[in-house]
């Protein structure tokens, strides 16, 4: 049953590679657990008794709470999947409740860091240093995410207005729009795309110095390696940049149901997270300049 649920939520539900990748993980790790206690390894025969023991296993191996619940969701969009298909009878997952979790606010870079990283640090002139410059710029200037930006091609661009389609989770589309700059930045990296060019039927935009398409682990390096020139955040990652963008927005008065959309975000209350590190942020302001603080 495992194998038809995951080719229902890649197929039907049309979920993205890392979560189908996530969600196949989670029930692997959860059928090991099942061989390993009770001898035999199909989630569908597991009850609530054992799901339970196996969130306690996780528990007691130090796993963050955040981490569990994404196993617990996992769960319960399989069971749900198979109650549809009468492959069971009762729900094992009614009685499981999430985690409590401590909330965690999007961590972001200050505007004068990200102004001092693209207008200040040299990039080469060479193919390398124009295409490490345009992931950040496009990282940050439009906040898509990692996925998102590996999976862009040429095609994609609209240089002439101004646009870019991004094919987000669940396959959804979205226009984003971009500033001239970061549009003559891309006119520039694709002049010297085509030297490096061999296989003329590659349409993705970011491409490796050998000309393959770009890979997680390769963008996730490059991003930590120039956030690490200008911030001391723990987090140097693609997603920070994500949240930089949309923290800038806020705090420049941004209308946060346009941010909703920019994003990709299905639902307000995702976007909403943002202005925490706004009212933070007049906090500390009030802190700092107000005689009574």
């Amino acid at each position: 049953m495992v194998s038809y649920f995951l080719q229902h939520i890649k197929y039907e539900k049309r979920l993205s590679h890392h979560t189908v990748t996530a969600y196949e993980g989670d029930l692997k790790q959860f059928s090991a657990f099942l061989l390993y206690q009770y001898e035999f390894k199909e989630p569908e025969k597991a009850d609530f008794q054992m799901i339970r023991s196996w969130i306690v296993a996780l528990v007691d191996e130090k796993i963050e709470n955040r981490s569990i619940n994404r196993k617990i969701a996992t769960l319960r969009t399989f069971y749900n999947f198979l109650l549809r298909h009468k492959a069971i009878i009762t729900d094992p997952m009614l009685k499981i409740k999430a985690l409590k979790t401590d909330k965690t606010l999007p961590k972001y870079v200050e505007e004068k860091p990200m102004e001092n990283l693209l207008d200040d640090i040299e990039f080469s002139d060479d193919f390398s240093g124009l295409r490490d410059k345009l992931v950040l710029e496009l990282l940050y200037g439009t906040g898509m995410r990692l996925a998102e930006l590996i999976g862009l091609k040429i095609t994609d661009l609209n240089l002439y207005n101004n646009t870019l389609v991004v094919l987000g989770k669940r396959n959804k589309q979205r226009i984003i729009p971009v500033n001239k700059s970061l549009v003559e930045a891309i006119k520039k990296y694709l002049t010297l795309r085509t030297d490096i060019i061999d296989d003329t039927t590659n349409t993705y935009l970011i491409v490796t110095d050998s000309g393959t398409q770009a890979y997680p682990m390769f963008i996730q390096r490059l991003v930590k390696k120039y956030l690490s020139l200008v911030t001391s955040l723990e987090q140097r990652s693609p997603h920070v940049l994500r949240h930089t963008f949309a923290t800038h927005l806020l705090n420049r008065g941004a209308d946060l149901n346009a941010i909703k959309d920019l994003l990709g975000h299905t639902s307000l209350a995702a976007t909403q997270v943002y202005t925490h590190n706004s009212i933070e942020k007049l906090k500390k302001v009030f802190k700092q300049a107000h005689p009574k603080a």
